[in-house]
Formats: C-alpha cells, sequence, structure tokens
C-alpha cells in the first residue's frame, strides 16, 4: 500500500522571502484528487521543483482508492482547502440519484470509500470552507468548488455568457478559480478571468461526467502573479503509474470496481 507522507516536502515560502527573490507570488492550484494517491503525489513533486508561496486545494479530496491517506498527504500540506460536493457527500450521507445507472454505482464506491476514513479524516474535511477569498497585490481572487451558488454546479466553457454575469459579476474579484468538472479552463470575460486547473486524480477529457473519459495523467494549475500585479496562468499535466491505481482499485474489494476502471482511456 502507498503510505501518505508525514510531512510536506513542497518549498512553501513567505510573501516576504518570495519578495526578496524578485518575484511575486504564486499559488499552486489543487482540484477533484479523488482519493488518487500516486497522482497526488506525482503533482507534488513537479512543485517541489519550484518556489510556490502557497497551495489552494478546491475539494473532493478523498472519494477514491486511497481516501484516509490522501486526506492525510492534504493534513501535511497544511493549505487551504474548500468543501467539494464529495467531501460532503461523504461526511454527511450520499444524495438520492433517482435511476442513473452510473450515479448509483458511484455512490456506492463513495460509500465504501467513506467508511475507510477515520475521525481525524472526517474532523480535517470539516474545516473546508465553502469559498475562500485572497487578495494579491489589490487584486481580489476568488475560490469555489463549483460555483458561488452550489459546490455542484459546473462552470463550463459553454455556460452563456449572461448567466455567469448574473452570477459572478457581484463578487468584484478579476480571477475566479474553481474545480468540479475535471476539464481544464481558463475563460475570459470582461470582469473576470475564470480558470479551472482540472483534476489531480481523474481527469476527464470532457463533460457531461455521464459520457467522462478518464486520462492517464494528473493535472494542476499555477498562478503567477508578478511584482506589478500582473498574471499569468499556467495548466500543467503530469504523467504518473495510472495502471497501479487501475490494479490497486480492481484488488481493493470496492463495488463497481471494473466498471470505473474501464471508464478510463486505454494506455
Amino acid at each position: 500500500m502507498i503510505e501518505a507522507g508525514v510531512k510536506s516536502r513542497v518549498k512553501i515560502l513567505s510573501r516576504a522571502r518570495y519578495a526578496r527573490r524578485g518575484c511575486g507570488v504564486r499559488i499552486a492550484l489543487i482540484s477533484d484528487i479523488h482519493g488518487n494517491l500516486p497522482a497526488l503525489e506525482a503533482v507534488l513533486q513537479r512543485l517541489e521543483e519550484q518556489p510556490i508561496d502557497r497551495i489552494i486545494c478546491l475539494g473532493d479530496i478523498a472519494v477514491g482508492p486511497w481516501p484516509s491517506e490522501t486526506v492525510k498527504r492534504i493534513r501535511a500540506l497544511d493549505c487551504a482547502s474548500i468543501v467539494g460536493n464529495w467531501d460532503a457527500w461523504m461526511l454527511d450521507g450520499v444524495p438520492p440519484c433517482g435511476d442513473n445507472d452510473a450515479g448509483k454505482k458511484l455512490l456506492e464506491m463513495g460509500s465504501f470509500w467513506a467508511d475507510q476514513l477515520d475521525a481525524d479524516d472526517r474532523e480535517l474535511m470539516r474545516k473546508a470552507t465553502p469559498d475562500l477569498r485572497v487578495e494579491i497585490n489589490g487584486s481580489g481572487l476568488a475560490f469555489f468548488h463549483g460555483s458561488p451558488r452550489s459546490y455542484n454546479e459546473p462552470i463550463l466553457a459553454a455556460t452563456p455568457t449572461e448567466e455567469l454575469t448574473h452570477m459572478l459579476h457581484r463578487l468584484e474579484a478579476p480571477i475566479t478559480v474553481l474545480g468540479h468538472t475535471h476539464v481544464q479552463m481558463v475563460r475570459r470575460l470582461p470582469f473576470t478571468l475564470i480558470v479551472n486547473p482540472g483534476s489531480v486524480g481523474l481527469p476527464f477529457l470532457e463533460w457531461p461526467v455521464s459520457a467522462a473519459r478518464v486520462s492517464r495523467w494528473a493535472e494542476y494549475g499555477i498562478l503567477d502573479f508578478d511584482e506589478d500585479g500582473r498574471v499569468s496562468v499556467e495548466l500543467h499535466r503530469t504523467p504518473y503509474d495510472a495502471q497501479a491505481v487501475l490494479d490497486y482499485t480492481n484488488a481493493s474489494g470496492v463495488p463497481h470496481a471494473e466498471w470505473w476502471t474501464d471508464c478510463w482511456e486505454p494506455a
């Protein structure tokens, strides 16, 4: 079994130290880890190669093959964390899904993985916030899992601009960061830049989830603010041993394991 690290080796620099390096501020974005500890470790290894001011996790940490171990790894990072839909469901019970066969399978798998969380895991997950506001060089950033209205609402490249204006304009945030869809995205509106770093543990080729195929890489993002407050967005993908994840899942006893692993793209 893969063990969770005791403490993070990722270089987290204070803003004062970063300024002495002649740089601005770099924020690493991780989201939708889904209990995929090997994918998370691959992303953290990449982040070790560069200075990072802080890490922000956009939610859906535990629901996956290594639920408890992944929560403990996030605890070791001591990063800000936002509650995702699956985080809430694992703590408080999964919702009814009607006649959706895929949904029923996922909820049964989620219940199996939720039973592996210990009291410390649940305590950490309950400390996650529904949203987060951060100010960098006078610019406000807003962070959510899904949308300001719900952690289970997707914001997509095809979401009508009129709807997004109604939803986001009141935030007065030049940058809005969110996850949930498992699809990387940068979308510019007149009043905000929307950034989705994709998924660490279950990156999709496309949305909706009912037709999703899982890619065999891990995704994350970086917001890089220079000293003048200008920002660049980096969307990254990094390889890892995805086959080991599928093999472990099939041997773990989780219900519907073969169905779940069949949703992954072939090697």
